[in-house]
């Protein structure tokens, strides 16, 4: 069965119709520049059409931000404005003239990576996005964890540091975010003398250097820390590991070396990470499963 899966973010919005594990079409445009509700619904309206969208070809649409429960209006969506506290759903639905789902762009990524990624046919697996700011999901019993008011998931909010503040919209302290997001790590480095502008990327590939080494031995462990603490509330069979940190050569290596230090000894012994398969692709699959799973 064939479905479209769109994935909106502040600056592109990528499609693609999907047919069984594969993209057999896509399109990516930059986000309309005002980011204004309707300008953009019509956008993306205006790209599922042209990718087939029909009675037999629905849409999933993700998000970059919180939902409600039915998964029927915009709670707080990050950097578009006057978003918040719209049936998003039934205007997109509208605009497109057919089914429409909407799901939350970190959760549809964990289910697009249990569709046709490294999570494929696993019932139980939590995804871990490492980049700008940190993100992902949980599936438990092959069902998405949304949890009473629709929040749940949010694994960039787990609290493992102390008063570090995080990021806009949030207005927490000690998340998961504010000390290994990408931004919170250029900000440590720059706070270590290691550039006015210092750009990761950069910093990964002199990790060995003795300025650099302190920073990336303190993201790592705080990187395992946060995912040991996953696999002690979940106890998953698998925890996926996606965004632009995880594809770092070695990164991968390194961070699954130190989180059984922070595990207990039953869970060691069923410790399973792995990284992902479809990186940007991810929530366009999750978009097309939600369309799918909600005919």
């Amino acid at each position: 069965m064939r479905a479209i899966g769109v994935d909106l973010g502040g600056h592109k919005i990528a499609a693609g119709r999907v047919n069984g594990e594969t993209i057999e079409a896509r399109l990516e445009e930059r986000t309309e520049g005002s980011r204004e509700p309707g300008a953009v619904i019509a956008q993306i309206a205006r790209m599922a059409r042209e990718l087939g969208a029909d009675r037999e070809v629905p849409v999933g649409v993700c998000v970059p931000g919180g939902l409600d429960a039915q998964r029927e209006r915009a709670m707080m969506i990050t950097n578009f404005a006057d978003w918040n506290g719209l049936p998003i759903r039934r205007m997109f639905e509208d605009a497109v003239g057919v089914p429409v789902t909407v799901e939350n762009d970190a959760n549809a990524y964990a289910l697009g990576e249990g569709f046709a990624g490294a999570a494929k046919g696993i019932s139980d697996y939590v995804v871990l996005t490492l980049g700008t700011g940190i993100g992902g999901g949980v599936v438990a019993g092959g069902r998405l964890l949304t949890g009473a008011h629709g929040m749940a998931g949010e694994l960039g909010h787990m609290v493992l540091g102390q008063n570090e503040p995080c990021g806009p919209g949030c207005g927490g302290l000690g998340h998961f975010e504010a000390l290994c997001g990408a931004d919170a790590l250029e900000r440590r480095a720059k706070g270590m003398g290691l550039g006015a502008s210092p750009v990761l990327k950069d910093l990964w590939l002199k990790r060995d250097s003795p300025e650099v080494a302190p920073l990336w031995e303190l993201a790592l462990n705080d990187v395992a820390r946060g995912v040991a603490t996953l696999i002690h509330v979940f106890d998953p069979q698998l925890v996926v590991i996606g965004g632009g940190l995880h594809k770092g050569a070695g990164f991968m290596e390194l961070l699954t070396a130190r989180v059984p230090r922070y595990l207990g000894e039953p869970f060691r012994r069923a410790l399973n990470v792995r990284g992902s398969e479809l990186d940007t692709d991810a929530p366009i699959f999750g978009g097309a499963a939600c369309a799918l799973a909600h005919p």
